[in-house]
């Protein structure tokens, strides 16, 4: 195949949404995946993340600890998720119709959406207190500005998202180096503004925002691994995802904590201006607004997968037409959402985002678990594209092997719950100790895979077969649907 049908014009709206897209299209090189997701970590929201496990207790020390085994933990399940983009050539929650149905996958997608959009909010108010260091204006005009910005740049699509999160990359390297090892040598001997030490509650709530914080990337990891070659090594998609996504999040939620365990009252903009300005004039204050276009950056990056699943979502009941009409229309009204919020949320916004992750959690876990199980264990990677776009296709629309362990992981996980405003029985019996992303990785994932025994894999197989040849046809006519929305060609 020649160098230009396998690189299409870079410069030109991506036409795609939901749809699959051909092996003919596939371009991109696997390492980009790394800084990617580096960029799209390290933000101030990944911060302010830092700042929970000292406000719970823990000295600094421990609180790295639960950062390190909680992004290692999370980052896990990101990285094994981006290695289904390349072999599906689907969006990352649309696949989630082969275990859940076309409509049944309704239910993760709701809680998805939900966290696109809280992430939004939050990016929105930080971007928003940075401007305001050196530039006029309130929420009432940044956040429309800033969405308007996050727009432009989710509408053009995949690759300039890449372009712009490889690049910021680099300048975020560079600036957040000198201010980190300065941070650590200029605070390294500074005085404990307040007494804090061991706690098994601080230290497991800790480990679960940060594990949280990453999963939450798996909704839609695959969104950006998608249009690599279908053939590009799965270790490699894996381990670069895994760099790049976790090591920002180390570095970033380790910075975070050294921040909230030396300074009083540390908070994500005053911190970095207070110890940056401390190197020399003005560096923090430009350290800030460096830190806006990495905001404006995932927030396109939020946009663009809340577009996707949201659409995936009305497609399961009504048929839409994929396309750049679908994206736009998906985008706008997504940033729209973001904003009234974020104009509503309180200004104490760090208790709201602690509850905000740990609610991530409770929901995305026995999704994961149900999504991984089934791509690795149960169907290998092997599906039929072209069923899962049919509304009554071999695999449902409510189908109960999915639902029924996806709804028991969420109810096992309701004992064991902490949140401001509920803890569950179990977990006041463990003295307000949350282990309930292993109960629902367990009864999520090890029910699907009983369930699953009864899978007719002879008949999967055959479909894919026909699905493959299907596909090819589609191809060859320069179209990746029917027009009746892949039922089978006369």
């Amino acid at each position: 195949m020649s160098e230009t049908a396998r690189r299409p014009e870079r410069t030109r709206i991506e036409v795609r949404s939901i749809d699959y897209v051909p092996r003919a299209e596939r371009h991109g090189k696997v390492w980009h995946q790394g800084p990617f997701w580096f960029a799209g970590n390290f933000v101030l929201v990944t911060m302010v993340t830092g700042f929970i496990g000292v406000s719970l207790g823990l000295s600094l020390g421990w609180t790295l600890l639960a950062i390190v085994l909680g992004v290692g933990f999370g980052t896990f399940f990101m990285a094994f998720h981006a290695n289904q983009g390349p072999r599906m050539g689907l969006p990352q929650m649309i696949q989630s119709r082969a275990q859940f149905g076309s409509r049944g996958a309704v239910l993760p997608f709701a809680a998805t959406v939900f966290v696109y959009v809280g992430f939004i909010v939050f990016d929105l108010i930080l971007a928003t207190q940075a401007l305001q260091l050196v530039l006029p204006g309130g929420p009432w005009f940044w956040y429309p500005a800033l969405a308007l910005l996050s727009i432009a740049i989710a509408v053009v699509g995949h690759d300039l998202l890449h372009f712009v999160q490889r690049w910021l990359t680099y300048v975020l390297l560079a600036f957040f180096g000198v201010f980190t090892v300065w941070a650590i040598v200029h605070l390294g001997d500074a005085a404990q503004p307040v007494q804090t030490g061991w706690s098994l509650t601080g230290f497991l709530t800790m480990f679960s925002v940060a594990a949280g914080y990453q999963i939450s990337y798996s909704v839609y990891v695959s969104d950006y691994s998608r249009y690599l070659p279908a053939d590009t090594p799965a270790g490699k998609v894996i381990a670069w995802t895994y760099l790049g996504a976790g090591g920002s999040a180390i570095w970033l939620m380790g910075l975070g904590a050294l921040l909230a365990d030396r300074l009083e009252a540390p908070d994500a903009i005053g911190s970095l201006v207070t110890v940056g300005n401390e190197l020399f004039p003005h560096f923090g204050t430009a350290l800030v607004l460096v830190s806006v276009p990495a905001l404006i950056g995932i927030m396109s990056v939020n946009a663009y997968g809340a577009m996707l699943t949201s659409a995936s979502a009305v497609d399961g009941f009504r048929r839409i037409s994929p396309g750049v009409r679908t994206r736009i229309t998906g985008i706008v009204v997504v940033m729209i959402l973001s904003v009234v919020i974020a104009l509503v949320l309180p200004e104490d916004y760090l208790g709201s985002f602690n509850t905000f992750v740990l609610l991530m959690l409770y929901f995305l876990i026995p999704w994961t678990a149900v999504n991984l199980v089934d791509f690795y264990f149960v169907r290998r990677g092997r599906y039929a594209i072209t069923e899962i776009f049919r509304p009554r296709g071999i695999y449902g629309t409510w189908p109960a092997r999915g639902l029924v362990p996806y709804l028991a992981g969420v109810l096992a996980m309701v004992p064991f719950v902490v949140t401001t405003a509920y803890t569950g029985p179990v977990a006041e019996a463990l003295g307000g100790v949350d282990v309930s992303f292993l109960v629902g990785l367990v009864v999520a994932g090890g029910l699907y895979l009983v369930l699953s025994r009864s899978l007719d894999t002879a008949a999967e197989e055959r479909a894919r077969v026909r699905s493959d040849e299907e596909l090819e046809s589609l191809v060859r006519q320069g179209r990746t649907h029917s027009p009746d929305g892949f039922e089978p060609l006369a």
